[in-house]
């Protein structure tokens, strides 16, 4: 059986009984974190059984990669979507982190395991991030080529910039999350930093 590493360009299965897993999963996380959820937890919150849990994944974690990977292209989808190429530069960054923050504030507990489990699973998890990384990077890059950023003679952000400025992001991000603060906090920082490295350099 593949695993969700295994499965992180392939098409998502339309097998019904996955998706209430990862549903399972997501509730599981917000009841009781990732750390403390097992494999009981998420088929009770999916209302199926064990069985059917390990004939879609090998294991919980395998569940949580394939959760967060769906998390990240919703994420990245979200921004794309709510962001006019067409309007000033500094409104598309407003708009933006609009979206970056409406989306984490619907999930926080989500978020935070992206941002902070993760990692933990070692070398299991290096695929998704590394894919989840490059695609956040390839969207700051592809927003910053728009002609409202072209209007403004900016250039194109460069992926190291584009790194740094998601590093800090994130680590913001966990730190409101972890604190029980509202995520809306983040929203005037956020674009204060990416107007600073995305604007005239």
């Amino acid at each position: 059986m593949s695993t969700a590493v295994e499965q992180l360009d392939s098409a998502d299965t339309a097998d019904p009984f996955r998706d209430r897993l990862l549903d399972g999963m997501a509730a599981s996380i917000v009841e009781r974190g990732f750390r403390d959820s097992t494999v009981a937890d998420i088929v009770r919150h999916a209302r199926t059984s064990k069985r059917t849990f390990y004939a879609q994944f090998a294991s919980k974690e395998d569940c949580l990669i394939e959760l967060l990977r769906r998390n990240n292209d919703t994420l990245i989808t979200n921004i794309r979507n709510a962001v006019n190429p067409e309007a000033d530069w500094e409104d598309q960054i407003r708009q933006a982190v609009g979206a970056y923050v409406d989306h984490i504030g619907a999930r926080p507990a989500i978020t935070l395991s992206w941002i902070r489990e993760l990692p933990a699973l070692g070398a299991v998890a290096q695929p998704l991030h590394r894919q989840a990384m490059e695609h956040l990077t390839d969207m700051l890059v592809d927003l910053s080529d728009s002609p409202g950023f072209r209007r403004a003679q900016i250039s194109p952000l460069s992926r190291p910039l584009a790194l740094i400025l998601l590093g800090g992001l994130r680590e913001l991000t966990a730190l409101f999350v972890e604190a029980g603060h509202d995520v809306q906090g983040i929203v005037e920082p956020a674009i204060t930093a990416s107007t600073a490295i995305l604007g005239p350099r």
